[in-house]
């Protein structure tokens, strides 16, 4: 169950209500379940937000390409919430039903795009050992340019924060546990 709820209209305070009702007019069309982590700080929910409808909606990569950035992130820390909404979005957008299988089970995916096979390889990277190898830095320059892979790591660094507050406050759970998430030497344990 969430420690923190969304707060009831009738007991925002005008700042959050208004951060709300940014979001909704925006492409998302209603609130994200991690901004109810960020309205303590209405300030930074909204920042927070529009930084995340950019990285969405407005970056060089394909929908496909941003779903698999999201997903790498979201299994590499087991977040749930993201993991659910994200598969769900990359599938829509025509991501091959194998890869997120593979991520799921954290199995090295067959990737026959060029460029996807790299932001696999950058994510992993990144997440793995905080670094991108000069080979690797290289290839990612090639196939993405300076600004996918700019962008790349925006969407790496922004979903990590949505990881942090989904699972530090738990949102979306238990209903939005994602079962191939669970730990197979551990039943029932899926963090």
């Amino acid at each position: 169950m969430a420690r923190i709820e969304m707060p009831r209209p009738e007991a925002m305070s005008p700042q959050q209500a208004a951060a709300c009702a940014e979001v909704i007019q925006g492409p998302r069309g209603k609130v994200p379940i991690p901004m109810i982590g960020w309205l303590s700080n209405p300030e930074l929910a909204r920042r927070l937000q529009k930084l995340g409808e950019l990285l969405r909606f407005e970056t060089s990569l394909s929908p496909v390409e941003t779903e698999l950035v999201i997903l790498v992130c979201a299994r590499h820390w087991t977040s749930h919430v993201e993991w659910k909404a994200h598969k769900a979005l990359a599938l829509k957008a025509g991501m091959d039903p194998k890869l997120p299988a593979a991520i799921a089970a954290r199995n090295e995916p067959e990737i026959e795009d060029e460029r996807a096979r790299i932001i696999y390889a950058l994510c992993s990277a990144l997440l793995k050992t905080g670094r991108a190898a000069q080979p690797l830095y290289g290839s990612a320059i090639e196939q993405l340019g300076e600004q996918g892979v700019t962008e790349v790591l925006g969407i790496l660094g922004y979903y990590s924060l949505v990881s942090f507050t989904l699972n530090t406050y738990e949102l979306g759970l238990p209903e939005m546990a994602a079962p191939e998430l669970e730990d197979p030497e551990f039943p029932g344990v899926t963090v």
